[in-house]
C-alpha cells in the first residue's frame, strides 16, 4: 500500500509531524487529510468522533493554551488549510522527559503539515497571517466539565511566540499561570 503521508517524531514522546503528500497536476492537487488505515498507530486504538474547523481573522492573534482532563484526554490532528500559523504542544504528562516543555511547529496551507497531540498536551496557536482556517480532528468530544487551560503567557512555560500578542479571548487570557509545585495529569 501507497502510503500518503509521512510520519516524522519529534523529540517528545507521542508527539509527531505528519507530511500530507498531495498528487497534483496541472488542474490543481488532491490531498487526503486523515485515513484510519494508514494512521490507527497514532489513535492509540480510538476514533476519530470529531471534527472542528476555527476562523482566526487577525494575524497576531493566539488561541489556547487548552486541554481536556482524564478520563475526557484527546489526541488531536491539527492542520491549517488558509494562511499560516505557530502551533504548539505542552507536555502535562506527570513523569514525563518533556514536562511542562513545549514544541512549536509552523503549519500553513503551503506546507502540508498536520501536528498530531497525543493525550497529556496542551494545545494553542499564533497566526502569522490573517485569515487562518484551522482543522482539527479529536478521539473524544468536547466536555466542558472536563476543560483545563494554561496561560499563553505564563514565565513557567516561556512560550517563544514568533510576533506581539495582539488578541486573545477573555477566557484564554483568565487561564491561570502554572504554579511551581503543579504535579502534571495522569493519561
Amino acid at each position: 500500500m501507497s502510503t500518503r503521508f509521512n510520519i516524522a517524531p519529534t523529540s517528545f514522546q507521542g508527539l509527531q509531524v505528519l507530511q500530507r503528500k498531495p498528487l497534483g497536476d496541472n488542474r490543481g492537487y488532491l490531498e487526503r487529510l486523515f485515513c484510519t488505515e494508514e494512521l490507527q498507530t497514532l489513535l492509540s486504538g480510538k476514533p476519530i468522533v470529531q471534527i472542528n474547523h476555527t476562523l482566526t481573522a487577525k494575524l497576531g492573534t493566539v488561541r489556547g493554551m487548552h486541554f481536556q482532563h482524564p478520563p475526557h484526554a484527546e489526541t488531536k490532528f491539527v492542520m491549517c488549510l488558509r494562511g499560516e500559523v505557530f502551533d504548539v504542544a505542552v507536555d502535562l504528562r506527570r513523569g514525563s522527559p518533556s514536562f511542562l516543555q513545549w514544541h512549536g511547529e509552523v503549519l500553513s496551507a503551503d506546507n502540508h503539515k498536520t501536528l498530531v497531540i497525543p493525550e497529556g498536551f496542551a494545545h494553542g496557536f499564533q497566526t502569522l497571517t490573517d485569515d487562518c482556517e484551522m482543522l482539527y480532528f479529536h478521539t473524544v468530544a468536547y466536555q466542558s466539565d472536563a476543560e483545563g487551560g494554561l496561560n499563553a503567557q505564563d514565565p513557567l512555560l516561556a512560550i517563544q511566540w514568533p510576533l506581539p500578542i495582539n488578541g486573545q479571548s477573555e477566557r484564554d487570557k483568565g487561564h491561570p499561570m502554572t504554579q511551581p509545585d503543579f504535579q502534571g495529569i495522569v493519561v
